[in-house]
């Protein structure tokens, strides 16, 4: 495993970090879906045994703070490093700030938070955050050692992300990247930028929400394979990121033990600055195919959810763009025989506009829901 010396902070952390937010799920005895405890649990086991010391959850990834807390038992929690982060959406006033890091604490069992974030900053999240002045609520929380390091992620443009980054001293900043979004949210411009500013970064979504490395058509592994490389598109993607030098740790949310352990190996051999001209030009091939082929850049994230009409909303986004990634019929029988039967198709949508208020990718759900619905019911 490479580690990397994070920026500003002097300590060395694992450039693979597992993201918690896909844990493993099981149905209960009522049919309802839950995280598969001992299969996480053995998952986290596996990944620190095998070098990972970085772990991303969240207070909104329900369940995964409890399941971490577990797992990370008093031994294994003196190696690791813990990300969570302050739920920014539902605060409502100053002291929700302190109820929700204390949840947290309690949740993962520590004392203390490696890594705390504003989470998923955006407009009217930034403009919360100077309202009710919580920057100076993490101040008080580091000097009262319930955190160590303040951050952030974003969800937004990248003229608010350097106005963010110029506002204060952060200790790190995580955004989303991937090689077919080069240039949405902040983008490669906006790491480069806080790397300038000796801001360490975390990068989430390298693979936009998984569809970069499964289900993957016979047209884009043709153009993979063109390059005379042998690698998993997973690989491919992963090696992107890897290439720039300013991503410091990148995340992977693995929902089951064989994808941490692909994606741990991968990252034993990923390196900075360590790609050919030839790989680069392949990449940029496979990207104008996806550019092509995605209808809609949800990255399965879930900030909509829960649904009051009960609609799965990045559920549906998925049937809708593997339809378009050389999936057509399955996706159109999934849709149909899984969703519309269980009443969780998108004709349940009362266009409330809850979903796109809570989207940090700022997607047109509600129009994008009746294109989606129309297409994998004809």
């Amino acid at each position: 495993m490479e580690y990397i010396n994070f920026p500003k902070l002097n300590i060395r952390l694992s450039r693979f970090g597992m993201g918690c937010m896909r844990f493993p799920r099981i149905k209960d005895s009522s049919g309802k879906s839950i995280i598969d405890k001992p299969e996480s649990i053995r998952m986290v086991h596996y990944a620190v045994e095998n070098g990972v010391n970085y772990f991303d959850t969240a207070y909104f990834y329900s369940g995964s703070e409890e399941i971490l807390g577990e797992a990370l038992n008093a031994s294994l929690r003196k190696k690791v490093f813990i990300a969570t982060k302050s739920p920014v959406r539902i605060v409502k006033k100053p002291e929700d700030f302190d109820t929700y890091l204390i949840e947290s604490l309690k949740k993962l069992k520590t004392e203390y938070i490696d890594f705390y974030l504003l989470h998923g900053l955006g407009s009217n999240s930034w403009e919360k955050v100077k309202k009710f002045k919580l920057l100076d609520k993490m101040d008080i929380a580091k000097k009262e050692g319930k955190i160590k390091y303040i951050g952030f992620s974003f969800h937004d443009n990248l003229e608010l992300f350097k106005e963010i980054i110029d506002s204060y001293s952060w200790d790190m900043s995580q955004i989303q990247l991937n090689f077919i979004g080069e240039y949405y949210q902040a983008g490669l411009e906006g790491l480069k930028y806080a790397a300038s500013k000796s801001i360490g970064v975390v990068i989430m979504e390298p693979l936009f929400g998984g569809i970069l490395g499964e289900n993957v058509q016979p047209d884009i592994i043709e153009k993979w394979d063109s390059s005379g490389i042998k690698r998993t598109p997973a690989e491919w993607a992963f090696k992107w990121i890897a290439n720039f030098k300013e991503s410091n740790v990148i995340l992977s949310g693995v929902s089951n033990l064989e994808q941490l352990k692909e994606d741990i190996e991968i990252f034993n051999n990923a390196f900075p600055n360590s790609m050919t001209e030839k790989e680069k030009q392949t990449i940029d091939k496979v990207k104008k195919l996806y550019e092509r082929m995605l209808k809609v850049k949800c990255t399965g994230c879930s900030y909509c959810m829960p649904c009051p009409s009960g609609v799965n909303i990045p559920g549906v986004f998925t049937f809708y763009n593997r339809a378009f990634l050389g999936n057509s019929e399955s996706s159109k029988l999934g849709y149909k025989s899984w969703f519309c039967i269980s009443k969780e198709d998108a004709s349940q949508c009362n266009e409330c506009g809850q979903c796109e208020k809570a989207c940090p990718q700022n997607i047109n759900i509600m129009n994008n829901l009746k294109i989606a619905h129309e297409y994998l019911t004809s």
